[in-house]
């Protein structure tokens, strides 16, 4: 398979890519701008990168010609950036032998940037099941005002299914949209696509992982609204992919009247998500986000027209968004890249750069550090910046 623009065999679709999903590769970091290949960021769960889907609206009769070359050009500046390989293969798409003097050297070590994947300190389901409940029984031993709300949330429930089922609706429950009419719907989703939940614990990792202020995953659970509202949207994206855009939409409006996090249903988000702080954040309907991505408050990934195809962002795998950085239309921040605190981004970043200011431009290119472990938002660019 060529790496670059996707090939005339892949067929056009106006359907949403029904997840973000990231296959064992291992990293292959590159000379040039664009220096990483092996980042997938969209794939079809049933088969190789050619069977990709556009991000568009559902019916592709809503789509003039315009519009449908617009999504072809930001599948193309994807396919450039992101470098798609086959999700079902360790291996990397370009053979050894045809590799140049320019092509990718092999890593064995695992980046961020290459998409989620467990790590051997990460915990099993049931290792993590097990961990929330004796974290929330020694709370309820030592804080006794909590033990009610925590033997409901957590101790009175069998599964991680039924805490999240329960924890979420009480979250979105009001007057005419009851608890119990929700817990049931969010079970059945849980039930019908178990990658909800899988996403979930990723999620929860990921929080657990990367920022300083989590002790305990029941703390990130039960108390960290980014956490919380990332897991709405799943339910509320299950939904519009079922058909059931009015419930999807209520509870996206309920989700910003509760979190202050406004993520519209349709909007795609990847595997060990964390948003930190959360409040004001804002993603758009056709925005995607990949997997490892980290941002904190007041991230705006907005739309650019009044068009019907892709007028979000895309934010690659392993992106670190700062407080307050504002991305602005259809443009494509590259996999491992971060934007400083308060940038404004109007156009295309490539793979691991650094990127400041309004509108953004690249201070560093290449960068050897993985931006969300480090969850560093000054260093590299406020020392060396002038306005």
């Amino acid at each position: 398979m060529t790496l670059g623009a996707p090939s005339s065999s892949a067929s056009t679709s106006s359907s949403r890519p029904q997840a973000l999903v990231s296959g064992p590769i291992r990293a292959h970091r590159c000379a040039g701008e664009n220096s990483v290949a092996g980042h997938t960021l969209l794939r079809n769960r049933q088969g190789p990168c050619s069977a990709i889907r556009t991000i568009s609206r559902d019916k592709a009769g809503w789509l003039s010609a315009q519009e449908r070359e617009e999504i072809e050009a930001v599948r193309a500046r994807l396919n450039q950036q992101l470098q798609l390989a086959s999700w079902d293969t360790k291996e990397p798409v370009a053979s050894t032998s045809q590799a140049s003097a320019n092509d990718c050297v092999c890593e064995d070590e695992y980046h961020p940037s290459q998409g989620w994947r467990s790590q051997p300190h990460h915990l099993t389901k049931q290792q993590l099941w097990e961990r929330v409940r004796e974290e929330a029984q020694r709370d309820a031993d030592s804080e006794p005002a909590l033990a009610s709300n925590l033997y409901s949330t957590i101790l009175a429930h069998p599964n991680l299914e039924k805490t999240m089922s329960f924890l979420l609706a009480n979250k979105l429950a009001n007057p005419t949209m009851l608890g119990m009419q929700l817990m049931r719907l969010i079970s059945e989703a849980y039930e019908d696509d178990p990658s909800l939940i899988d996403a979930a614990l990723a999620d929860l990792q990921a929080v657990y992982d990367r920022d300083p202020a989590c002790d305990d995953y029941s703390q990130a659970m039960l108390y960290f609204k980014g956490f919380q509202a990332v897991q709405c949207q799943r339910v509320a994206h299950w939904l519009w992919q079922r058909g059931r855009k009015s419930l999807a939409l209520a509870i996206q409006s309920r989700m910003s009247e509760a979190f202050h996090v406004d993520i519209h249903p349709a909007a795609v988000i990847g595997r060990g998500v964390m948003i930190d702080h959360a409040t004001g954040v804002v993603i758009g309907e056709t925005a995607v986000v990949g997997d490892n991505v980290s941002m904190l408050h007041h991230v705006t990934l907005g739309g650019s027209g009044t068009g019907r195809g892709v007028r979000h962002p895309t934010i690659g795998h392993g992106v670190l968004l700062g407080a307050g950085v504002t991305v602005l239309g259809p443009v494509v921040v590259g996999a491992g890249s971060k934007v400083g605190a308060g940038s404004v981004v109007v156009s295309d970043i490539p793979c691991h750069c650094v990127a400041v200011g309004v509108p953004a431009r690249i201070l560093k290119r290449d960068i050897i550090k993985e931006p969300v472990q480090e969850m560093d938002q000054c260093v590299d660019y406020v020392l060396n910046y002038e306005i």
